[in-house]
């Protein structure tokens, strides 16, 4: 089936739909990872993005039952060169294709995502929309450029009721602000007694549980559509140790005096090299963000900066000066890979032994 996609500034390309046969729109991003769309598509932190792979061929190694990172996807669309129908893979049990029909989601395949990127890098994200082949592209631009999209992503991924993934360590609750599957994964190879809470649990409640540590995930939107979180994170600071991840490590910013910004075109993708300033070492690094923690604004407030992008400067990680509590915008659960950073956990798993001497 013919479909289109049209971009809110006019540009238009033609190609052939997959998946559902619906139209669907969103704000156009880009990733440059080669391997993960299966993680990609599942990961919440793309809710209401449609996302444009810039390696060309994708779905070669099909889709299999281990590497979803949710169980309901919330990408709103997917953008691809070529869509691969044969998939090669021992681990193969459907193609992408079948994934999208399954879920009711909405890609193209056969545009020229090259050119759809170098106009993401030049003027930033846009908001798109994946149509039929005889839809008014005048109408859907004006559309799109009245269309505001909702803000309250994090509400509609968090888990709406609290639930346990027991373990015999130390029990660490997880806030869900859109949570990949990967963060349990780690926490439970590490014997946490994990709890997953919804976004907005408060900090009383949460000291109920009587945790060790509290782990804030990675989410979508804006940060600051998040306020109720930074009274419960400033309700926990000195408390208990707080680790946060990408959306957590911004409202850590936030909550702290800091303020946060809208990237021109974000980080996405499997290939970003950051610099951890304390240990002077370069890890590759996973990442799916649209906003950062404004560097000058750390002037002034608790925070340290511990970590910076080497393709940007932007700030990459932070700690703070008096409470255990740190941070970082990279995901180093990975999911999909790469595993550089995946230390970090067993740093967390130390800051809990260390408060608990304390």
């Amino acid at each position: 089936m013919k479909k289109k996609l049209i971009l809110e500034s006019g540009e238009v390309f033609h190609g052939e739909g997959f998946g559902a046969e619906l139209e669907t729109a969103g704000e156009v991003v880009f990733n440059t990872g080669m391997t993960g769309y299966q993680e990609l598509i599942s990961d919440p932190s793309y809710c209401g993005q449609i996302v444009c792979m810039t390696y060309p061929l994708i779905g070669n190694y099909g889709i299999n039952r281990d590497d979803y990172e949710s169980i309901e996807p919330a990408i709103k669309g997917l953008i691809v060169k070529e869509i691969c129908d044969l998939p090669s893979n021992f681990r193969t049990q459907i193609t992408l294709q079948e994934l999208f029909k399954k879920k009711n989601l909405s890609g193209i395949s056969g545009i020229d995502t090259r050119r759809l990127t170098r106009i993401l890098r030049n003027s930033g994200v846009v908001k798109g929309k994946i149509v039929n082949v005889d839809a008014d592209e005048n109408t859907t631009v004006e559309e799109l450029k009245s269309t505001t999209f909702p803000t309250n992503q994090v509400e509609q991924v968090s888990t709406k009721t609290s639930y346990a993934n027991p373990g015999r360590g130390f029990k660490v609750v997880l806030v869900d602000f859109g949570s990949k599957l990967g963060i349990i994964r780690e926490l439970s190879q590490r014997n946490c007694d994990i709890i997953v809470v919804s976004q907005d649990t408060t900090a009383e409640e949460i000291l109920l549980m009587d945790p060790d540590g509290i782990m804030l995930s990675n989410g979508p939107g804006d940060p600051e559509d998040n306020q109720h979180a930074l009274d419960m994170i400033r309700g926990l600071l000195g408390k208990v140790p707080i680790f946060g991840i990408c959306l957590g490590h911004q409202l850590i910013g936030l909550a702290c005096g800091a303020k946060t910004f809208k990237l021109k075109f974000g980080h996405r993708g499997g290939n970003h090299p950051v610099l951890d300033l304390e240990k002077n070492k370069v890890a590759i690094t996973s990442q799916n963000h649209g906003y950062a923690v404004d560097q000058e604004s750390l002037k002034g407030t608790d925070l340290i900066e511990t970590h910076i992008a080497l393709n940007d400067r932007t700030n990459e990680g932070l700690k703070h000066k008096i409470h255990p509590c740190f941070s970082v915008q990279y995901h180093p659960e990975a999911s999909p890979g790469p595993e550089d950073a995946n230390y970090l956990f067993d740093d967390f798993i130390t800051l809990m032994e260390d408060f608990k001497i304390k």
